[in-house]
C-alpha cells in the first residue's frame, strides 16, 4: 500500500510538471494563440472521443445541459487563448505568474456562485496578490499587454473551475469535458470565419515541429493529463492534489529559465512579486484545505 501511494504521489507531481510544460509548448509553437487553441481542442476532442468509445462511457445528455457545458467550453477556450496570448506578448514567466492570481479571483467568484460568506483571510491574501502584481507591473511595464492578458486568463480559469465544480455535482467529468470542447471548437471556428475570412489553405500548413508540439499539447498535456488526474484522485486526498497543483507556476518558470535563459531573464522586482503571489497561493491552499480536513474529521 505505501508503494502504491508513493507511486501515485510521483504520478501527481509528473502531472503538475506536465501542466507547467504547457506554457513551454506555448513558447515553442510558432502559430498565434487562436489557431493554437483550435488545434489543441480539436485533437484533444478526437482523442477523448476515442477514449469514450474504448471505455464505453455514456455521454448522452439533455439539450439544456449540452448548452451549459458548451458555454463553459467558450470560457475555457478564451482562457487558453488569453494564456497563450500572454506568452506571445510577454514570456512564460509573466504568463505563469499572472496565472497564479486565479486563487484571488476564485475567492471572489466562489461566494457569489455558491452563496457563501467571504472568508477574511481570502481577502487578505487577495490584497497580497494585488501587491505582487503591482510589483511585477511596475518593474516590467514593457510586458503590460502580456500582464493584462495573463490576469484575464487567470480570471477565466477561476470562473471555469467554479462553474465546472457545480456541473460535476450531476455529471461525470468526461461527459462535461467532451461537450465543453465541442462548444469551444464551435466558438473559435465561428470567430475565425467571421473575423479572419475563414480557414485559408495556409491555416493548415504548419511546420513539422509545430504539428509535433501541438500533438504533445493536445494528447499528453490535455487528454492524458485530464484522465490521469481523475485516476490519481482515487488514491490521494483533494488537499494534496490542490496543494501540489499550486506548484505549477514554479515548475513552469524553472523550466522556462532553463530552456529560454535569455528571454526569461527578469528583474529582481519581478521575482519578488512572483514569490509573493505564489507563496500566498500556497498558504491559501494549506489553510483552506486543512480547515476542510478538520471539518471532515469532526463530522
Amino acid at each position: 500500500m505505501p508503494n502504491v501511494k508513493l507511486k501515485n504521489y510521483l504520478h501527481l507531481h509528473f502531472l503538475v510538471f506536465i501542466a507547467g510544460f504547457t506554457a513551454i509548448l506555448g513558447e515553442l509553437i510558432t502559430i498565434t494563440a487562436i489557431p493554437l487553441v483550435w488545434y489543441r481542442m480539436v485533437i484533444a476532442l478526437a482523442l477523448m472521443y476515442l477514449y469514450i468509445k474504448i471505455k464505453g462511457i455514456r455521454i448522452k445528455i439533455g439539450f439544456k445541459f449540452m448548452l451549459r457545458f458548451s458555454l463553459a467550453g467558450v470560457i475555457i477556450a478564451l482562457h487558453w487563448i488569453t494564456f497563450f496570448g500572454a506568452i506571445d506578448e510577454a514570456n512564460v514567466s509573466i504568463a505563469l505568474s499572472m496565472f497564479s492570481t486565479g486563487a484571488f479571483f476564485a475567492s471572489i467568484i466562489e461566494p457569489l456562485i455558491y452563496r457563501r460568506k467571504v472568508i477574511w483571510y481570502e481577502m487578505l491574501f487577495g490584497i497580497l496578490v494585488i501587491i505582487g502584481v503591482a510589483i511585477i507591473t511596475q518593474s516590467e511595464m514593457k510586458y503590460l499587454t502580456g500582464i493584462v492578458l495573463g490576469i484575464v486568463s487567470a480570471f477565466l480559469s477561476s470562473l471555469f473551475a467554479v462553474i465546472n465544480g457545480k456541473f460535476q455535482e450531476q455529471h461525470s467529468a468526461t461527459t462535461i469535458s467532451f461537450y465543453e470542447f465541442i462548444g469551444g471548437i464551435i466558438f473559435i471556428t465561428i470567430f475565425i470565419e467571421l473575423s479572419r475570412g475563414g480557414f485559408s489553405k495556409e491555416f493548415f500548413i504548419l511546420s513539422t515541429s509545430d504539428y509535433g508540439y501541438l500533438f504533445i499539447l493536445a494528447s499528453v498535456c490535455t487528454a492524458y493529463a485530464f484522465i490521469a488526474a481523475v485516476y490519481v484522485m482515487r488514491y490521494i486526498s483533494p488537499y494534496s492534489v490542490v496543494l501540489t497543483y499550486n506548484l505549477e507556476p514554479i515548475y513552469g518558470i524553472l523550466l522556462a529559465l532553463l530552456l529560454f535563459p535569455e528571454k526569461e531573464k527578469m528583474s529582481h522586482q519581478f521575482y519578488i512579486g512572483a514569490i509573493l503571489i505564489i507563496t500566498t497561493v500556497l498558504l491559501n491552499g494549506i489553510i483552506k484545505n486543512s480547515g476542510a480536513l478538520k471539518r471532515k474529521a469532526t463530522n
